[in-house]
């Protein structure tokens, strides 16, 4: 596989114009650019990150880099759209046999109409999420978490949860000092938006090295309490 050296088409014309053509006829007459432009860089620039990030869990491994199909699910949807506009891919925590079916991403990466980069684990599974709250609260394993997010918060990131309760869970104090973090039902950081000129040079490489470090604690707090 080539080495990665930026997507070519970094202002994403491609995507922009797949959301506007919506059909088969459209996505078959560039099939081959968006497997050549878009999949092929994205899966050597992942690769890539992986070996760098590689340091950073010296005691957890990395598995091969995913990446996602682009056909959308559309079976409970309104939007019957069949594609998504973007190329994704994410690296993750390695898993033993029989283990969640969600597990930490140290990285995600989204580039197209909407694009996004970040970390952490989405959406826990109820026995995750049982355990993700026992550690909360727990006060040496809480305060850990607070510390890291708070961390974090300061130097600029984003943790964010795309799904949490409007009240603590039952039995908890409201005014339990960490009531944010046990509302949560997963748990990412958000990076900095990526500019056109970055994701079209190997600006993105070093960028991407960058935010993955600097969260990997916080994921690899999550990979020990909820593996």
């Amino acid at each position: 596989m080539a080495a990665f050296s930026g997507f070519a088409d970094p202002s994403c014309k491609f995507w922009k114009n797949l959301a506007k053509h919506q059909d088969k006829a459209f996505y078959e007459a560039h099939k081959a650019e968006h497997k050549e432009a878009w999949e092929a860089p994205m899966k050597a620039l992942l690769e890539e990150l992986r070996d760098k990030l590689d340091s950073a869990y010296p005691d957890c491994d990395l598995a091969e880099p995913k990446l996602f199909r682009i056909h959308r699910d559309v079976r409970f949807s309104k939007d019957k759209s069949p594609y998504k506009t973007n190329v994704s891919g994410c690296l993750y925590v390695k898993a033993g046999a029989g283990s969640a079916t969600s597990v930490p991403a140290p990285l995600y990466v989204q580039i197209g109409t909407n694009t996004f980069s970040g970390a952490g684990l989405y959406m826990m599974d109820p026995a995750q999420l049982a355990k993700f709250r026992a550690a909360v609260l727990d006060d040496k394993k809480g305060k850990e978490l607070s510390t890291l997010v708070t961390k974090l918060e300061k130097a600029g990131y984003e943790p964010v949860a795309h799904d949490k309760l409007k009240k603590v869970p039952r039995g908890v104090d409201p005014e339990h000092p960490r009531a944010e973090l046990l509302k949560m039902k997963g748990l990412t950081v958000t990076f900095p938006k990526l500019t056109a000129k970055e994701i079209g040079s190997r600006e993105i490489v070093s960028l991407l090295t960058q935010h993955g470090k600097k969260v990997a604690p916080l994921v690899r707090w999550l990979t020990y309490t909820v593996l």
